[in-house]
This record gives structure tokens, C-alpha cells and sequence, in this order.
């Protein structure tokens, strides 16, 4: 996960028309896709809006020279969160169907639905799409560079500075947690080895765990002594200056955003599917 983390950084600092556009653009994309997938209605156009909006990403995802491997691997690594959610979905019954049919029953008084099958997948093809604009934005923004981005947009001055600190710190942490790692491995420790014991094993990890604690507080003492040192405060705030969108990028968000807000129009409209 941590080397995932660096990983991911490293993409944003590659060079192609997408990783060069402002993150102001590349936010206000993202934001606009996902509020459109989310106000589309629970209903069979989802799939129409959700393969047109896939294909919209699928060019923009070649614009940025990335391998698809890229993005098959970091979206699968997010499934334990939104499948369970999604596998669940077809145990229920929701507010959007007033007739159930039982597909299958099971013990315990439990029925899988039909419609609750449909809903299952309406929510699996919003959760894939605004996934991909997600991983998008950030295999293509420095972390820095998006949080000027949302600090110029409006994003509030205190929020900036906690985020702004959590980015400065979090790569050295993960590096902190990669040197404790390797030093393990070089002592032939493995905490999912089960010839060493168990008692062992649990006792390592705790000095382990405990040492990264302390270091991370001895760190933070550290930092926030060395701030106050240079006038940190309360009234302090991250300076971002101001910086204009170029034409080109004003042409880019221009366009994205009337295809985002079109296209679910359209279907909605247009009594034709694509499924």
C-alpha cells in the first residue's frame, strides 16, 4: 500500500496534455462528472449515461501515455470497500422499487431480488465511472498542485494548512515505515510466517508499531516547535498566489463541462438506449 502511495506520485509527475493542465480543471471535471452520475436517476439510462461517461474517460486516460494496467490495478485494489457494499445491495430492498420478485431463497429468511439485482448493478456502474475520474485526478495532480488547486477554488484557509501538513509528512512517514519494513525483512522477520510463534511475532509488531507512534510524536513536536519558532500561530494561513487559466484550458473546461451536463440530457430525452 505504501509503495502504491509513492507510486502513484510518481505518475503525477509525468508529462503528457492532461498532467499539464491546471488542477483547477482536472478538479472541477472530476466534481462535474461525479455529481452528474450521482443525480442521474436510479433507472436502466444509467447505463447509457455510464458508457458514454467511461468512454469520455477512457480518451482522456489515453491523453496521459499511462499504461490501463495502471488503472485496473489501483481500482481493483479498492473493491473490499465498494463491492461489499455493492454485494449487499441484492440481500435488500430499497426505496426505489414498490414490487419485489424472489429470485432466490435462502436460509435464515434471507431472498435475493430481482430488482434488488438491477439496483446492485445501477450502483456498480456509478461507483466504476466517478472511481475512474477519482483515479484519474490523482494519477495525473501532484498532491501539491491539487491542493493549490481546490485552496484557489475556495477550499478554506484552515483546511488547507491541516491538508497541506498531512501531504508534507505523509511521504516521510511512509518512508519511516518502508526503512522499519526492510529492516525486518533483513532479520528474516515475517509477521504472516506461522513456523515463528505467535507470542513472537505479536511482540514485534508491538515494538514496532510503538516505535513508529513515538517517532511520529517526536516528530510533530519537532515540527511544531520549529514552526512557532518562525511566527506560526493562529492567525497563520498556506499563501496561494493567484495564477490565470491559459484559453486553451479555459476551452478544455468549457467543453468537458458541457458534455458532462449534455449527455445525461440527451439520454433522459432521447427515448433510444444503448442497453
Amino acid at each position: 500500500m505504501i509503495e502504491e502511495l509513492f507510486q502513484i506520485e510518481r505518475d503525477a509527475y509525468k508529462d503528457s496534455a492532461i498532467h499539464r493542465l491546471d488542477a483547477r480543471v482536472k478538479i472541477a471535471v472530476t466534481f462535474a462528472a461525479i455529481i452528474a452520475l450521482v443525480a442521474v436517476p436510479y433507472s436502466p439510462m444509467i447505463y447509457s449515461v455510464g458508457a458514454i461517461f467511461f468512454l469520455f474517460f477512457c480518451c482522456l486516460w489515453c491523453c496521459t501515455g499511462l499504461s490501463p494496467v495502471i488503472f485496473a490495478r489501483r481500482a481493483l485494489a479498492i473493491i473490499p470497500i465498494w463491492g461489499v457494499i455493492i454485494f449487499f445491495q441484492i440481500f435488500l430492498k430499497n426505496r426505489y422499487y414498490t414490487d419485489y420478485h424472489v429470485v432466490m431463497s435462502l436460509p435464515l429468511g434471507i431472498s435475493i431480488y430481482a430488482e434488488s439485482i438491477e439496483f446492485a448493478f445501477i450502483l456498480l456502474v456509478k461507483f466504476i465511472v466517478c472511481i475512474a475520474f477519482i483515479i484519474l485526478l490523482s494519477s495525473t495532480t501532484k498532491m501539491h498542485e491539487m491542493l493549490e488547486g481546490a485552496a484557489r477554488m475556495g477550499l478554506p484557509a484552515e483546511f488547507a494548512l491541516a491538508l497541506g501538513m498531512m501531504i508534507r509528512y505523509l511521504f516521510v512517514f511512509g518512508y519511516m515505515y518502508r526503512k522499519v519494513n526492510e529492516t525486518l525483512q533483513t532479520r528474516c522477520f515475517d509477521a504472516f510466517d506461522h513456523r515463528l510463534p505467535y507470542r513472537y511475532r505479536l511482540r514485534q509488531l508491538g515494538y514496532t508499531i510503538g516505535t513508529m507512534f513515538i517517532r511520529s510524536y517526536e516528530q510533530g513536536e519537532r515540527v511544531y516547535t520549529s514552526m512557532r519558532c518562525r511566527g506560526y500561530g493562529r492567525e497563520s494561513f498556506l499563501f496561494v498566489g493567484r495564477k490565470p487559466l491559459r484559453g486553451s484550458e479555459w476551452v478544455f473546461l468549457s467543453c468537458s463541462l458541457l458534455f458532462i451536463i449534455a449527455v445525461p440530457l440527451a439520454v433522459w430525452l432521447t427515448p433510444l438506449r444503448l442497453f
